[in-house]
């Protein structure tokens, strides 16, 4: 099974929705870059700092390097093993965010959420199947990379706290399959945007 295919469970009461893991490889790519560095740095302080003497600067530079060293494994590992989940009942959507080393869960009453809407639309991505145009100086696949860093999920619906955005990587063609799934699970108990109709029939 691919890490980035999106899976679902049926079960008596619930649907449980993994949607893998969807960093594509350039974005993977920085952030090993990412910790390359901070390590990096992280050990000419340590160098700098050695042999430790009663010296303060050369304490503060061990512990500074040793602190750069935990938060760069913390932030690499958390960001390479993030997953998420949705488990849906008759009842109610819940969002599940996996980290390395957290977990985060959000419930949300199907009564109290609203329409739901797909963000991407706006920029929606062509299907890799279709032919390609080419961008010799990269700006439009900087663009996209630089978004796809500060994503926070495609999907999103509005609840009295605001906005809750949801389904980070997951683009308009396995969104459609998703919903429609969903659709058959809580019927119409799932509102949707008018976006969806577009998307359908382009």
């Amino acid at each position: 099974m691919a890490k980035n295919e999106i899976t679902y469970y049926w079960g008596d009461r619930s649907l449980l929705i993994k949607l893998g893991n969807r960093t594509n490889a350039r974005i993977r790519a920085l952030f090993i870059a990412e910790f390359i560095l901070t390590s990096s740095i992280a050990t000419i302080l340590l160098i700098k700092s050695l042999p430790f003497r009663h010296v303060f600067i050369d304490w503060a530079a061990g512990v500074g390097g040793m602190c750069l060293y935990l938060f760069a494994a913390f932030r690499f590992l958390s960001r390479i093993f993030f997953s998420e989940q949705l488990l849906i009942d008759t009842q109610s959507l819940t969002i599940i965010r996996k980290w390395a080393l957290a977990q985060q869960v959000r419930r949300y009453n199907l009564r109290e959420i609203g329409v739901l809407h797909y963000e991407g639309k706006r920029m929606k991505t062509d299907h890799p199947l279709k032919g390609k145009c080419y961008d010799y100086l990269g700006f439009e696949t900087q663009e996209h990379l630089i978004q796809s860093l500060h994503d926070e999920g495609n999907l999103y619906f509005e609840t009295y706290e605001g906005r809750v955005y949801f389904a980070a990587g997951v683009y308009s063609w396995d969104a459609e399959e998703m919903v429609q799934i969903m659709q058959l699970y809580i019927g119409s108990a799932l509102q949707l945007g008018p976006e969806w109709k577009e998307m359908a029939n382009p």
